[in-house]
């Protein structure tokens, strides 16, 4: 049993995290940090989790820890990942890896250069929806895929995160939050990568440094056109499209894990065949899939290198927004 400590216990691993962990086999949480200690304590009592601890580095440093989840603000990630790598434990970094791609950059190498396993928690990979969707174009569903769409939308007024609109600790709106896993759904799907971008947004009175809204328009390097919207103004919704020469594949709310999901193939403007499948177990297998990792068992299937990959796009489509053009995408060295 892989023991997880979760740095920055807060709203994510509430949410998400812990009812993930309630339905995996082959790890558990042992441990926690948080800054503030009464809400530390209070929640080890909900979720009995043994250990509290006031820092990340306190918390590497336990040996009930086997594994480090990060999970703290944006800003935070390249000092709690590089204490982690230091105390020689492997961990899973929460999405965006981190401010911008030098930071993603310098954890990758201090973590080869360790030998410490390092992945990115891109749930939407763990999802059978996403499985499905990629199997369905890799066997030519819907012949040479065309377009591809994603968004991310949801109502960010008043978010318990309040430093999403700082953009010293968020790096951006919308686009680093949630624009990062529609970047990766679609280059998993797609099995291909990103070579230019192109990226308009808005922004508004309450989203401070950051945008409330963004288009980014995705160039891959086979051919197809990609459109990836965010927005912190509107209902969750998490619709994803691929058209192809020979069909439509189309899932609303494709990424979502909180209900069952209908993919339907559409040929001549007509559906064709649909299948609903549900997403409930996709926060379980991440960490299982890690915790085996841990064990040797096998390799995690998203490594450093795919979070940095994301943050050069990322990168990319916030050199966009301030220059009003189309800006070349860094391919990452696989190492």
């Amino acid at each position: 049993m892989v023991r997880f400590g979760i740095a920055g216990f807060g709203l994510h691993a509430v949410r998400r995290l812990m009812p993930g962990f309630s339905l995996a086999r082959g790890c558990q949480v042992s441990a926690l940090s948080r800054r503030d200690m009464s809400k530390a304590k209070a929640s080890a009592a909900e979720y009995k989790i043994p250990l509290i601890f006031p820092n990340t580095a306190e918390l590497c440093r336990s040996p009930e820890v086997d594994a480090v989840f990060v999970t703290t603000p944006n800003s935070l990630h390249l000092a709690d990942v590089l204490t982690a790598i230091a105390a020689g434990k492997p961990l899973l970094c929460e999405k965006p890896m981190g401010m911008n791609a030098a930071e993603c950059r310098q954890m990758v190498e201090a973590a080869r250069a360790a030998k410490v396993l390092l992945g990115v928690a891109q749930i939407f990979r763990f999802e059978d929806s996403t499985a499905r969707l990629r199997e369905r174009i890799a066997a030519g569903q819907i012949g040479k895929p065309i377009f591809a769409r994603s968004e991310f939308s949801y109502p960010g007024r008043h978010h318990a995160r309040t430093w999403l609109t700082d953009a010293k600790v968020a790096g951006s709106g919308p686009i680093g939050d949630v624009g990062v896993h529609c970047i990766d759904a679609l280059r998993y799907i797609l099995q291909d990568e990103v070579v230019r971008v192109g990226a308009r947004g808005l922004w508004d009175s309450d989203s401070g440094e950051v945008e409330a809204a963004a288009n980014l328009s995705l160039e891959f390097a086979r051919g197809t056109l990609g459109t990836v919207m965010v927005s912190t103004r509107s209902d969750y919704r998490t619709p994803i499209e691929f058209v192809g020469e020979g069909g439509v594949l189309r899932a609303d709310d494709g990424l979502t894990v909180d209900r069952p999901i209908n993919i339907n193939l559409r040929r001549n403007s007509t559906v064709v065949e649909s299948e609903v499948i549900s997403n409930q177990y996709a926060y379980a297998r991440q960490v299982d899939m890690f915790a085996a990792a841990v064990r040797g068992e096998a390799a995690f299937p998203v490594p450093g290198e795919e979070g940095w990959q994301n943050q050069e796009i990322l990168d990319a489509a916030l050199r966009s927004l301030k220059s009003g053009k189309v800006e070349e995408v860094a391919l990452v060295s696989r190492g």
